[in-house]
Parts: structure tokens; C-alpha cells; sequence
């Protein structure tokens, strides 16, 4: 991959941006805040590592449908629909990721909603001729997600092991949105098999629940500061300073309690093994947490608290 080197000036105007009002509000941050976010004006930084053009601080305040939380609505639902494929994620997987999500966004409540058949939310469905698998419908999903969205509702994140279409001529999709109701919704099964053999479903179901839900807040680019599977395995709580100052500026947490949270929530994990069907125990086994994932977050605390 090309190596791109934005000077440091671009890289303060992506973090802070150009404006004034956002300028100042940006020096009120508190000073070790700044001290970690300033971080992505260094040339070995991990922006400078991809071509894509960021979406910088500015544009993504500036954005029309940008949604923020407000405080009757600071609540992220997790409504699983149909079976589980229990051969390669189960019903734990989806509170092991509850659980991630509390602390990843941290300051807004996470609740995992009773799983519902398809028969449920009576979208058409088919077989697709090429692959025999059982299809259904988008977009009557998320007409579905959105009547069902409770009151205190940010977003309600679809999950299935079904494979979607958005429409007749079209073979599949992996997923479906609508930004402006807050409801993204993710097809896992194609995702999973594709990638199955690389990395364990945790990582699968973690890297595209957060980065959908991400694109709700409006957070397009680098949401985890890199940009495929492999680098979410060896990082999957990582934000970069951009989207960190994004995030937080939608949420309104405090960066070093937002870290700790992710600390007490690797400890407790790190005891257990939640999810591990038969089939993936031996694979999964005292890895759904790895130790370098806490290793990053200390070094992010210690900047905090210099």
C-alpha cells in the first residue's frame, strides 16, 4: 500500500479543524485529551499509513445527517433476528458483544433485545438459484427494526445469520441502513464464511456491529484507525485520535473513564470464556480477549495521565 505523509498542519486541521467556534471548543478539551489526540499530528501515525482522504473533524460536525444522543435517546438496542448458526456463533457471542459495546460507547446504555423468528416481521424472502440459501428481504426488515424501535432508542442494530437481498435483481448484500432512522442492519453469515478460517467470529461480529453503528454517528472513515480484518484482530478497541474526538464529541465522555471502562471490561472477560459452542472451544479457548488489546489501552492512559 502507498504511503502517504500529510503534513502536520493538514493533520490539525482533520483533528480540529479550520472554524473558530470548533477551534475553541477544541482548546477546552481537557489537556491530557489534547496531549492524546494530538498524537495523529505525528508523521508515524496511522493515518499517514492509508491513501484514503479523511474525513476530517469539520466535515463530520458539519455533516446534515449527522445524529447525536440526546438525552432521551441515549440507548443502543441489539435485536438478533431468526436462529442462531450455533456451528459458528451463539447466543453468548451476542452478550459477549453487548458487553463490548457498554464500554466501546461508553456513557450510552446497551441492551440486547429478545431475539425474534423471521416469521416475526413478515418480509418476503426467497432462495437465491445460485447458492440454495434462504434470502430475505432488507428493506422489510428494517421496516420492521424501525416500528419496533423503542422510545429511548439512538439506534437499533439488526444482527442475522440469514443472507439478505435488497431487491429482486440483485444476488445479496451484507447489510442494510437507514442513517436517518438510526437502524443499521448486518448479515453475518457470507462474512463469516468468507472469513472464517482467518479469524474467530468475535472479531467478525465486534469489527462490523461498531463500524455499522459507527456510520450512525456519521463516522465514515477510520472509525478504527485501520481499515480490514487483520488490523481489527490485532486492535479491535482502537480508535484514532480523528474519530476519538468525533465519538466523543457526539457522546460527550470523558476519554480516560471511557478507557477504563474497556479495562474492566477485558478483566472481567479475561476470566471466562463466553460463547465457545462445541465446535469453536478448543479455537477460542482463553483468546476471545488477548493481552495486547489492554497493553494499548495502558499506553493510551498513560498519555492521559502524564
Amino acid at each position: 500500500m502507498q504511503i502517504v505523509r500529510y503534513s502536520e498542519q493538514t493533520l490539525k486541521i482533520a483533528v480540529i479543524s479550520k472554524n473558530p467556534v470548533l477551534v475553541s471548543q477544541y482548546e477546552k478539551v481537557d489537556a491530557g485529551e489534547q496531549r492524546l489526540m494530538n498524537e495523529a499530528f505525528q508523521p508515524a501515525n496511522w493515518i499517514t499509513s492509508h491513501p484514503e482522504a479523511p474525513q476530517d473533524f469539520e466535515q463530520f460536525f458539519s455533516h446534515p445527517y449527522r445524529k447525536t444522543p440526546s438525552p432521551d435517546k441515549r440507548s443502543i438496542y441489539i435485536q438478533s433476528i431468526g436462529k442462531y448458526c450455533t456451528r459458528i456463533i451463539s447466543e453468548e457471542y451476542i452478550k459477549w458483544l453487548t458487553g463490548y459495546c457498554k464500554a466501546y460507547f461508553y456513557r450510552l446504555r446497551v441492551k440486547l433485545l429478545k431475539p425474534v423468528p423471521v416469521s416475526t416481521t413478515r418480509c418476503s424472502f426467497r432462495v437465491n438459484e445460485n447458492t440454495q440459501n434462504l434470502q430475505i428481504h432488507a428493506g422489510d426488515i428494517l421496516k420492521f427494526l424501525k416500528k419496533k424501535k423503542p422510545e429511548d432508542a439512538f439506534c437499533v442494530v439488526g444482527i442475522t445469520m440469514i443472507d439478505l437481498y435488497p431487491r429482486d435483481l440483485w444476488n445479496f448484500v451484507f447489510g442494510q441502513a437507514s442513517l436517518t432512522d438510526g437502524i443499521p442492519f448486518l448479515a453475518l453469515l457470507l462474512e463469516m464464511l468468507k472469513e472464517g478460517k482467518k479469524f474467530q467470529p468475535r472479531i467478525i461480529l465486534i469489527f462490523k456491529t461498531v463500524l455499522e453503528t459507527g456510520h450512525i454517528f456519521n463516522l465514515f472513515l477510520e472509525i478504527w484507525g485501520f481499515f480490514h480484518l487483520e488490523e481489527a484482530d490485532r486492535h479491535p478497541l482502537n480508535l484514532g485520535p480523528i474519530c476519538l474526538h468525533k465519538l466523543q464529541c457526539a457522546i460527550g465522555f470523558s476519554i480516560v473513564e471511557r478507557y477504563k471502562a474497556l479495562v474492566r471490561w477485558i478483566d472481567d472477560e479475561s476470566s471466562g470464556t463466553p460463547g465457545a459452542t462445541p465446535e469453536h472451544s478448543r479455537e477460542d479457548n482463553g483468546n476471545l480477549v488477548k493481552p495486547e488489546w489492554k497493553e494499548w489501552i495502558i499506553k493510551c492512559l498513560t498519555v492521559l495521565q502524564k
